[in-house]
């Protein structure tokens, strides 16, 4: 079976346990789509680009003499979660920009494919998380939702780091702590969060259409929407014009490939 995108669904990895002669594999055609908009919210929430925007769309320049509403990245450090094929290409964009990279993953000694990028990326386990918040000017949470990583950032998690720092989500919603991360941004402890992921969706659509619900569905219990410093996404971090030529060469790809890659663990869910 393969899952054509980072990450396998609770029910399927549940199911699939029954079939034990039958393995599991991720696609990551999707992977630049997703990294690049990681780096968009990056930037939009640096720059204040989303309320300096309504602002203009106003007629009003005034943001533009207030020198607070932007950050510089170079020179900042950067913690990404998770380094499989989205997270390696943040740090890659995030060095570029002048950044310091700490990423995690779950066994930082183990051997990487020649072609990783690790040149300038500190990189660090589990157990060091605490180690790492500590430093971040920006969190971006690139990592799959399991059981040990679900809630793993939370009211503690989120103090210990600077404050006006930048936390960007294109995992799972459920990463962080809902009430905490809102109540962070809700009292200017994070500058500001951009999200792509969240904790309520629109109901139906498995049909391929678009439900209604989707046009009247706000992304979660706390009112997110009503705070300047959010920059919000439809969970559309891996879409593009390119992405469907991209998933069947990736397909092709790993059919064609033997011993096929991406094998999910089942036990650790990816």
């Amino acid at each position: 079976i393969i899952v054509p995108f980072a990450g396998v669904p609770l029910p399927l990895r549940e199911l699939i346990r029954e079939f034990p002669e039958v393995t599991v594999h991720n696609l990551h055609h999707n992977a630049p789509e997703t990294a690049e908009v990681a780096m968009a919210l990056l930037l939009a929430c640096a720059k204040s680009v989303v309320p300096i925007d309504q602002a203009m769309r106003r007629g009003d320049w005034t943001p533009g003499y207030d020198d607070r509403h932007s950050i510089r990245l170079d020179g900042k450090t950067v913690v990404v979660l998770g380094f499989g094929a989205i997270g390696q290409r943040i740090a890659r964009a995030c060095l570029g920009l002048g950044m310091h990279v700490i990423a995690h993953r779950r066994h930082p000694n183990q051997s990487l494919p020649a072609d990783v990028p690790t040149v300038g990326v500190k990189l660090r386990g589990p157990h060091d998380l605490g180690r790492s918040l500590i430093r971040a000017d920006a969190l971006i949470l690139a990592m799959p939702q399991t059981d040990e990583t679900t809630g793993l950032i939370g009211p503690d998690e989120l103090g210990m780091m600077k404050d006006g720092a930048i936390l960007v989500n294109i995992a799972r919603g459920k990463l962080v702590d809902e009430d905490a991360l809102y109540e962070a941004l809700a009292s200017g402890k994070l500058r500001a969060a951009g999200l792509d992921v969240w904790y309520q969706y629109p109901e139906g659509g498995s049909d391929g259409n678009i439900p209604d619900s989707a046009s009247h569905t706000f992304p979660s219990a706390r009112p997110f929407h009503e705070l300047p410093n959010v920059v919000m996404s439809p969970h559309r971090g891996g879409a593009s014009i390119d992405v469907e030529l991209a998933r069947v060469q990736a397909l092709a790809q790993l059919l064609n490939t033997n011993p096929m890659p991406n094998r999910v663990d089942l036990d650790r869910g990816y």
